[in-house]
Parts: structure tokens; C-alpha cells; sequence
């Protein structure tokens, strides 16, 4: 078993036991875990290795790519422009983005890009790695896209889209990039280790990912997995995987915008780009007091005030439906998107988070932020192995111990 090294404080050993339990069952390979209350760290844990091939170990400093992790951070930068009065989220999308208005979508309100509800998972104009690496050919993309649904009457995960839509918005108000909004107003004060477009200097602190391989051999072998999963009949389940995440459908190709292949996910151009729904890099301890700073004070700072905590994680996508679904399968797809203005709410089983009150984002991988305001709680997760099943369960056996140690299990 790999060593872990670390903060534990008494009544918190549930969660030390479920993280070293991770590598003793072979889970992770690297990882780190870090839980805040009112404030301060109560558990800062990282062990095993941030590249197996070097037999280099994971160090507290050792970041990692957190994928859609990303978009919490994202979203946070969003909502400390309402706070400051600079951004309405019922006002268009045109008050700070003109062009935006283009194809139908002048009465888009900006709270429809974070709830993922705009209708625009994807562009029809091809834009290629390159191209979205370098921001304005995705955006001018996105400014001639039509909507694939009537804004606001149907909800999509925007993969990709997500970081553009929200961080133009950002860029036009504020005149930084998402990336060094993210870095000057809320990374720098709080003193993270997170950036959205990383520094040259920081490379040799990333770990190094390693992904298993998916285990079914096509759509349809997974679908008894997903009905166990979801509690839904064989052939509803099949239904709903079919029209949701089949082949050709706009999840899908929401998944494809930008041209990110395996390999250049691991180049340096990803890397100092800046594509502020996929690819922040973070250890555990940041992530953590990032999301605490939304609901305590943290060394002197509280990101976000309670209003504003409350406006921002009231869930939207119950006054949509998902895009894709037949009207008779409607209700089988009631829990496969609980999302706020930014921030996915506790949907058990397969994102129980840490209690009916708490919000926060998980990425591909495994990795997850999330803040509890009944608990004051901030917690970060972050792994270097990827695994490829329905449901990662490190994430969500780490947080049941949270609960567990705060006695709400």
C-alpha cells in the first residue's frame, strides 16, 4: 500500500480510513483529499504516486487536471460578478455580448448558460484544436450558432461549450480572460494551487494521468449497469442511453467541440490554454478551501455571501426537460441532471455530495469540489487515475464519510 502523509484531526479518522482504504484496494494510484470546517483544514491528505513510470510520488504539492471540477471555479467567477452588481443573470446574454444575438438567440438570459439550458452544446462549425486553443474561432462559432432547442424549455450538459459561453461573458465585463479572473480575484487572494491555463514553471508538479480502459464493448452492454444503477427496466434503461448518450446524439458531440483528443489532452498547448469548463489543474487542499470560501470565512476572506450562495445553487433544470427524451420517458431521466446556476445539487446515488444542502461540480476521472452551507463544510478531491465505470465510487464513499464524521449519515 502506497504511503499517505498528511492532516487528520480527531473525529475525522472515517475519512483517513476510506482514503487509505482507496489505495489498498488498488482504487487510485495518486491522489489527495482535503476537507475544510468553518474555515480551516480538518483533514489534508495526499499519498501514492504522480507518475507511476517515473516512481515519482504524489507530494502536497502535486496538482492534476480536474476536467469539469473546472466548471465549480467557473461558475464562481460568474456569481462574484453578481454579487458585485456587475452581472444580471436574467439580463440577455447581448447586454455584454452583442454578437452573441446572432440566429435567434437575442433573448437568451445569461442564467441559461449556467444551467446549461441555452442550447448550445455544441457548434456546427468545425473548430479545431488549434482553433479553440485559441479562443475567438470558438467564439465566433458560438455567436453563429442557432439554438438546438428553445432556450430555456430543455436542458443538455454543455461539456465544452459551458467554459466559453460563461468566460466570454466574464471577458466582456471585465476585460480578463476567465482564466486571469479565476487567478487575480480568486486563486491569488485565497493562495490556491489551481489555474485555468497553466504556467510553464508549475509542469513539473502535474501528475501524470492513467486511464482504464472502457469496460463495455458497446452502448448496449452497459445498459443492465445503468438500470441497476438508476432503477429503471431493461428496456427503459435501454431507451434512455439510446437517446441520451448513443451514438450521433447531441451528448455526444457535445463531448467532441474543440477537437481534445487523448493525446493532446496531454500536451503543453492544452495546458496553457485556458478552457474554463475542462481543464483547471488543482490539488485537493485548493480545491477545498475554495468551496469553503463559499460558505465560512477562510484566512480572512469569504468568497461569497449567503444571498448569493442561495441564489446561485437553486436548482434550475426542474423547469426543463432533458433534450433527446421522448415524452414517455421522461420520468426515467427525472435524477440524470439536478443542475443550478453552475453547480450540480445532491442527486443519490450517483452524486450524493454532503447532504441535501450542498453543491459542487465533479470532473471525468473522479476528481470533485463541493461546499456544504448547513456545515460549513468545503471539500476537494482529486485522483490521477481515471477510471471508466458508470459511477467512480472513491468520490462518493469519501464524502459518505464526511457526513458520517459531521453525523448526518
Amino acid at each position: 500500500m502506497s504511503d499517505v502523509n498528511g492532516l487528520v484531526e480527531k473525529g475525522w479518522e472515517r475519512v483517513a480510513d476510506t482514503f487509505r482504504a482507496n489505495f489498498k484496494e488498488g482504487k487510485d494510484l495518486g491522489a489527495a483529499c482535503c476537507v475544510y470546517v468553518d474555515g480551516r483544514a480538518v483533514v489534508d491528505l495526499w499519498g501514492g504516486l504522480a507518475n507511476r513510470e517515473a516512481n515519482r510520488p504524489w507530494e502536497r504539492d502535486t496538482v492534476a487536471l480536474v476536467a469539469s471540477t473546472t466548471k465549480g471555479a467557473t461558475a464562481l467567477c460568474a456569481h462574484l460578478l453578481v454579487q458585485r452588481g456587475q452581472l444580471d443573470l436574467d439580463a440577455p446574454v447581448t447586454r455584454y455580448w452583442p454578437e452573441f444575438g446572432a440566429a435567434g438567440k437575442e433573448k437568451i438570459p445569461v442564467r441559461y448558460l449556467l444551467s446549461h439550458q441555452a442550447g448550445l452544446p455544441y457548434v456546427d462549425t468545425p473548430v479545431t484544436f488549434e482553433e479553440a486553443c485559441a479562443w475567438d474561432p470558438l467564439i465566433r462559432a458560438l455567436e453563429a450558432q442557432k439554438p438546438l432547442w428553445t432556450p430555456g424549455t430543455e436542458h443538455l450538459y454543455h461539456a465544452m461549450t459551458y467554459g466559453f459561453l460563461v468566460g466570454e461573458v466574464v471577458r466582456r465585463i471585465t476585460g480578463r480572460s476567465l482564466g486571469t479572473f479565476f487567478a487575480e480575484e480568486i486563486a491569488r487572494p485565497l493562495g490556491l494551487s489551481a489555474w485555468i491555463g497553466l504556467p510553464e514553471e508549475i509542469e513539473p508538479r502535474v501528475a501524470r494521468l492513467e486511464t482504464a480502459p472502457f469496460p463495455y464493448n458497446s452502448m448496449e452492454d452497459m445498459v443492465p449497469d445503468f438500470g441497476k444503477l438508476m432503477g429503471l427496466d431493461l428496456a427503459v434503461a435501454g431507451a434512455v442511453v439510446k437517446n441520451v448518450y448513443g451514438p450521433g446524439t447531441a451528448f455526444m458531440k457535445a463531448g467532441q467541440v474543440g477537437g481534445i483528443t487523448a493525446e493532446n489532452m496531454h500536451s503543453r498547448a492544452y495546458r496553457a490554454a485556458e478552457f474554463p469548463g475542462a481543464n483547471m489543474f488543482a490539488n485537493a487542499h485548493s480545491i477545498a478551501r475554495m468551496y469553503a470560501a463559499t460558505v465560512s470565512e477562510v484566512g480572512g476572506i469569504r468568497l461569497l455571501q449567503p444571498d448569493t450562495v442561495a441564489a446561485m445553487t437553486e436548482v434550475q433544470t426542474n423547469r426543463s426537460r432533458m433534450h433527446g427524451v421522448p415524452p414517455e420517458l421522461l420520468p426515467a431521466t427525472k435524477n440524470l441532471f439536478n443542475m443550478s446556476l453552475g453547480f450540480w445539487r445532491s442527486t443519490p446515488p450517483v452524486l450524493p455530495l454532503l447532504g441535501p444542502a450542498s453543491f459542487g461540480h465533479s470532473g471525468s476521472g473522479g476528481s470533485l469540489g463541493a461546499a456544504d452551507p448547513e456545515s460549513r463544510v468545503g471539500f476537494g478531491y482529486v485522483p490521477n487515475f481515471w477510471p471508466s465505470t458508470l459511477v467512480d465510487p472513491r468520490a462518493i464513499e469519501l464524502t459518505a464519510a464526511v457526513r458520517t464524521c459531521l453525523g448526518k449519515a
